[in-house]
């Protein structure tokens, strides 16, 4: 029998262990793909963010919240997203079978104009489904750098569903393990067939807030310091609506440009 206490104990056990792994394995990718995003928002780019089901959750830790800044543009399309319905219409059965359908991401895709100095970043644990795959491919074929966040555990147990046979790992630039298993769970409980407790969303979580900041001290070190999300806690109430005013504006500013046609071309 497992008790209560020791269940919660070995989740942060082995949540502590990813935290670990991701540290001791991934700096150097962490890093290029730091770099990557630090010189695209520099030169005026976007950080286009992708992913599907509970992947969606980076792409919103990454921008917007609290202690983020413009630079990212995050893609999210709610009919792969929606997930509190479960059943009946917009229900997790439709949502699954649409992410593995060919296709769709490059529907996506074909909504936004991509510009020189843009990269795209796709989050997927299994790296094998084909809308992820179809934007992973559109982005190469824009000549997007891309960077990907994916369990390399889980994607390499997982049967590729896109016609081309590939993995995301396959097509991304810059690779980044999550360090999760396959199959996500964490945690084996006496009397249950299968672990419980995903540690996904927490590889997410670590990776992204150390991007973030990383990304942000490359460019204040470069003299361009972000507009950063600050709570009216730290600063005051006027200062920080006032500063969520001057970064959603720029924001604007930015992702307007993609939907505007490069002329040179």
């Amino acid at each position: 029998m497992t008790e209560p206490l020791a269940a919660a104990q070995a989740y942060f056990a082995a949540a502590n262990s990813i935290a670990e792994r991701i540290q001791s394995t991934q700096m150097d990718a962490m890093l290029q793909a730091a770099d990557l995003c630090a010189n695209t928002i520099a030169n005026e780019g976007l950080v286009h963010l992708f992913g599907t089901g509970h992947s969606r959750i980076p792409v919103e830790e990454m921008f917007p919240r609290h202690g983020s800044f413009p630079g990212f543009h995050p893609i999210v399309e709610l009919s792969l997203t929606f997930h509190t319905q479960v059943v009946g219409a917009n229900g997790q059965r439709q949502a699954m079978f649409i992410e593995r359908m060919e296709g769709l991401g490059q529907m996506i895709l074909r909504n936004f104009v991509f510009h020189a100095h843009d990269c795209m970043m796709v989050f997927s644990v299994s790296g094998v489904n084909a809308t992820v795959i179809d934007v992973a491919l559109g982005a190469k074929e824009r000549n997007l750098p891309l960077i990907a966040l994916v369990s390399m555990d889980h994607s390499l147990a997982s049967t590729p569903k896109h016609s081309s046979g590939k993995r995301l790992s396959d097509i991304a630039d810059i690779t980044i393990d999550l360090c999760v298993p396959k199959g996500d769970a964490l945690v084996e409980i006496d009397g249950l067939e299968t672990p419980v407790g995903p540690g996904s969303t927490i590889a997410y979580g670590y990776i992204i807030n150390a991007m973030k900041s990383m990304i942000a001290a490359q460019l204040t070190n470069m003299g361009k310091p972000p507009l950063v999300l600050t709570s009216s806690v730290l600063i005051g109430s006027e200062k920080s609506a006032e500063l969520f005013d001057k970064t959603y504006d720029d924001y604007r500013r930015r992702v307007a440009q993609t939907f505007i046609e490069d002329e040179s071309k």
